[in-house]
């Protein structure tokens, strides 16, 4: 299969000793084995997707990310752009469907951008991983790889808000969309089909501000995992890994649970069916241990 070349926009959260390195690693680890070239933009800056909407304008937040697909333009014409973070995917998207359907906003933009010395066309896609991997590849594709089918597991996919409106994947439904499902069930483990949270929103945006809120709507999400069956939770978006997994301790001490559920990327599930170990696939990156996947990594 000939290589795929995508400019790739990796976002704050995937730097060294961020909170979603492992992601970053994973990505590469599948990335490898697919055949696909990740070519980072250069300078790159924050999208803007965790201050933007708290103050200072529309401009300034849409400037940000405008200046990436600007220099994106610049270093990598003609090539898709890719981010594999949910909030920089949705914040690069809306500005970029923003400017196209408001001419005036666009030359406004640009005038800002002209200070910099750039100017954006605004005339290229931009996509999520996932969409990448399913459209581009699709699930036969993707299914020839796999070397350690992850057999005998139950997986919860947990697709959050923020990658089910919008998102480009033709067919899917915005109720209970089946993509990752698809993906669990390629990679050789079982889906947890009627898992009814998936598309639940993990309180994201309350974490800090009204913890006690995000921490319910997490539990629900959680609970609903084990309720179906599930060995652990596999999720496309950065905020809903961190929050479902790193608040488990404190949900248990507030509602008397006793959740341990791991929860993993896409990417690492693919890694590992892939035949990458378990520092290539990320894993040594998680508070709480997938162990049934570090089992099939380690053989």
């Amino acid at each position: 299969m000939a290589k795929k070349s995508y400019s790739f926009y990796p976002g704050c959260s995937s730097q060294k000793a961020a909170s979603s390195s492992n992601y970053q690693v994973s990505v590469d680890a599948m990335c490898d084995v697919l055949d696909i070239e990740l070519n980072e933009i250069p300078d790159w800056n924050c999208c803007s997707a965790s201050i933007g909407y708290a103050g200072g304008g529309e401009l300034p937040r849409l400037a940000l990310s405008a200046r990436n697909m600007a220099l994106s333009e610049q270093a990598h014409p003609g090539q898709d752009i890719v981010a594999t973070c949910a909030a920089c995917w949705l914040s690069t998207k809306e500005t970029q469907e923003r400017l196209h359907s408001d001419k005036d906003l666009l030359a406004e933009t640009n005038t800002a951008l002209a200070e910099a010395g750039l100017k954006l066309k605004n005339d290229k896609n931009v996509r999520h991983m996932v969409e990448v991997l399913i459209e581009d590849l699709g699930y036969d594709e993707l299914g020839k790889h796999v070397k350690k089918p992850l057999e005998g597991m139950k997986i919860a996919g947990y697709v959050g808000c923020q990658t089910n409106r919008p998102f480009g994947i033709a067919g899917e439904s915005f109720e209970n969309p089946m993509y990752l499902d698809k993906l669990i069930n390629t990679m050789g483990a079982e889906a947890c089909e009627t898992y009814e949270k998936k598309v639940s929103c993990c309180g994201g945006a309350l974490a800090f501000s009204e913890p006690e809120k995000s921490q319910a709507l997490i539990k629900d999400i959680i609970e609903s995992a084990y309720d179906n069956g599930a060995d652990m939770i596999v999720t496309p978006c950065p905020v809903c890994q961190m929050n479902t997994e790193v608040y488990q301790d404190q949900i248990n001490a507030k509602y008397g649970t006793k959740f341990k559920m791991p929860v993993v990327y896409y990417s690492t599930l693919m890694s590992v069916a892939y035949g990458k170990n378990g520092k290539e696939a990320g894993l040594n990156g998680h508070i709480i241990p997938a162990k049934q996947l570090e089992a099939i990594a380690g053989k």
